[in-house]
C-alpha cells in the first residue's frame, strides 16, 4: 500500500469514528467541513481555484456547502476513500495522487488527530518522515514566501532547507512531519524548537505561512 493510501484509509477511519461535527486544526472548520473540502478537491477540478486564489473563493465555499447539502456525512467519507475518479487529474496521471495527495492526508490526518486532547505526534512508517521531507525540501520557498523573518529548516538528523532568507533568521528544529505541519501554518500544533531572537520567533510563530 503506497503513503497516501494508508494515509487516506486511517484519515477515513477517524473520520467515520468521529462523526461529522468534531473540530478540526482548520479555522471554522468541522470534520464535516474537513471531508466536504477533500471530496471538492478531487471531484470538483471547477471548484478548486478559490482554495488558492481568494478571487474565486465563494464560488469554491458554496461548491463546499452543496456537497454537505447533497451528501450525507458517511458517503462524503466514503467518496474520500475511494480516492480520485479516473477521469480527474489525480486519477488520470499516473503518480499524480501519490505525488500531490501523500502530503494533503496527511496534514489533515493531522488535523483531525491533533484537534482532540491527549494527542502526541505518531511514529510514522518507514519512508514516509523521508517523503515528506523532501517534498518539504521542494516547496519550503512557497510555504514561508510571506514569513516577516527569515527561516532556515533543521530536520532532527542534520539536514537543512532555507524557507526564507532574510535577517533576522530563525532556525526550526524538528522531524520532517513537524517541520512540514508548521510549513502548512499549524506552529501551535508543531512540536518543533526554534532557535534565534525572541523577537522573530514571536513573529514567525504568530505568521500566516501556508499555500
Amino acid at each position: 500500500m503506497t503513503h497516501t493510501r494508508a494515509e487516506r484509509a486511517a484519515l477515513c477511519d477517524l473520520l467515520d469514528d468521529l462523526g461529522p461535527d468534531a473540530p478540526t486544526l482548520c479555522e471554522g472548520w468541522t470534520t464535516a467541513d474537513l471531508t466536504a473540502h477533500l471530496v471538492l478537491r478531487e471531484r470538483r477540478p471547477d471548484a478548486m481555484g478559490g482554495i488558492a486564489v481568494k478571487a474565486l473563493a465563494p464560488y469554491t465555499a458554496s461548491v463546499q456547502e452543496g456537497l454537505k447539502a447533497r451528501h450525507p456525512y458517511p458517503e462524503l467519507v466514503d467518496l474520500v476513500r475511494q480516492g480520485p475518479p479516473k477521469w480527474t487529474p489525480y486519477g488520470f496521471v499516473p503518480g499524480a495522487d501519490e505525488l500531490v495527495n501523500t502530503v494533503e492526508m496527511f496534514v489533515h490526518h493531522e488535523d483531525v488527530r491533533r484537534a482532540r486532547p491527549g494527542w502526541e505526534p505518531r511514529e510514522l512508517p518507514a519512508g514516509l518522515d523521508d517523503v515528506l521531507w523532501k517534498r518539504l525540501r521542494t516547496m519550503a520557498r512557497v510555504f514561508f514566501r510571506r514569513s516577516p523573518v527569515g527561516v532556515v529548516l533543521r530536520r532532527t538528523n542534520g539536514e537543512k532547507v532555507a524557507g526564507r532568507m532574510a535577517e533576522p533568521a530563525v532556525v526550526v528544529t524538528g522531524d520532517a512531519q513537524e517541520l512540514l505541519l508548521l510549513a502548512f501554518g499549524r506552529q501551535a500544533h508543531a512540536r518543533v524548537t526554534y532557535e534565534g531572537d525572541p523577537g522573530a520567533v514571536a513573529r514567525l510563530r504568530e505568521a500566516r505561512l501556508g499555500m
